[in-house]
């Protein structure tokens, strides 16, 4: 890749300065520069991030405070910094320069070696990324997760890897630092019905963009839509359309399995995320203080909580 370096031009905000005396040679050289700006920016950040990681400045992302400067300082919230963080993490040594920031996003859960597969194939073939996602499926790649536990569960709790099909950051679940993020194809071929007992309950994540497909999950799994709370996050995050601050839990039931406990919470909970992107535990709370008796399991879980059966890599 070529270098760029600007000694006669002045980047603002909203505003590009020019000084008088720049050569057209330097003034081209500027253009090749701003385009080299607009697909770069995401793995830049990344590198940022991680050399203050390595360096010790930001504390190991162990410190929420750090996160509230982060965000202050590039204006992104904390969960696409550390997605672009990742990403270039993953992908330090394998990137390629003419393929963008969301090629390396779909080969970077892969084995190194299948890494550069992919990438070759992407940059040979000049592929798309929703075209390079497709080679990966037909190649047969998925992560492996352990096997679904054996006998049926009442409850069952469900923060699925959701894949987007837009772009950057909302293409990122918060769980994709933790699972290789599935297709909504993925998502329903899942055998969730076999777990179900015949009366029971399934507390499903979802974000706004992928609100209406996450039905066709509900409906694989073998249940039906009764209501829904909303996690208020607080602190806005970065959308296409609004400032998003909020994510859904949506309630569907299996058969009859109204709560056994009739205690109304309120439908909106305000809760301020974590550094860790992980939902808040006064949700589990609200289930068990709901449902007082039964088998009960949470998918893609990250840790285990006693009580609970789980499923997922991180448990």
């Amino acid at each position: 890749m070529e270098i760029v370096r600007f000694n006669k031009v002045i980047f603002e905000k909203n505003k590009l300065t020019i000084h008088n005396d720049i050569t057209i040679d330097e003034w081209k050289e500027l253009g090749r520069g701003l385009k080299q700006i607009e697909g770069s920016v995401q793995f830049w950040i990344g590198d940022w991030a991680r050399y203050g990681d390595k360096r010790g400045f930001t504390g190991k992302y162990t410190d929420p405070k750090v996160y509230d400067e982060l965000e202050e300082i590039t204006g992104l919230d904390r969960r696409t910094i550390k997605n672009y963080k990742s990403i270039a993490d993953k992908t330090s040594s394998r990137r390629r320069d003419d393929l963008g920031f969301t090629h390396h996003v779909e080969v970077a859960s892969l084995p190194p070696e299948k890494q550069e597969q992919f990438l070759q194939l992407a940059s040979e073939k000049k592929l798309s990324t929703r075209e390079l996602r497709e080679e990966i499926r037909k190649d047969g790649i998925k992560e492996s997760h352990p096997d679904l536990p054996i006998g049926k569960f009442r409850v069952i709790y469900a923060d699925p890897p959701w894949r987007y099909s837009n772009s950057m950051p909302e293409y990122f679940s918060e769980q994709a630092n933790h699972y290789q993020l599935m297709s909504i194809d993925e998502i329903v071929a899942m055998d969730i019905k076999s777990l179900a007992e015949d009366n029971a309950v399934l507390f499903l994540w979802v974000t706004s963009p992928i609100l209406r497909e996450s039905f066709k999950v509900i409906d694989a799994w073998g249940f039906e839509y009764k209501s829904s709370f909303v996690w208020d996050k607080i602190k806005h995050n970065m959308g296409h359309y609004n400032s998003v601050r909020h994510e859904f839990l949506l309630i569907c039931t299996r058969g009859s399995c109204t709560p056994d406990n009739i205690k109304l919470f309120d439908s909106v909970q305000s809760i301020e995320r974590t550094e860790h992107s992980e939902k808040p535990e006064f949700f589990r709370e609200i289930i068990d203080t709901l449902y007082t008796h039964g088998r009960k399991i949470e998918l893609f879980a990250r840790k285990k909580v006693e009580g609970w059966e789980v499923f997922g890599n991180e448990s």
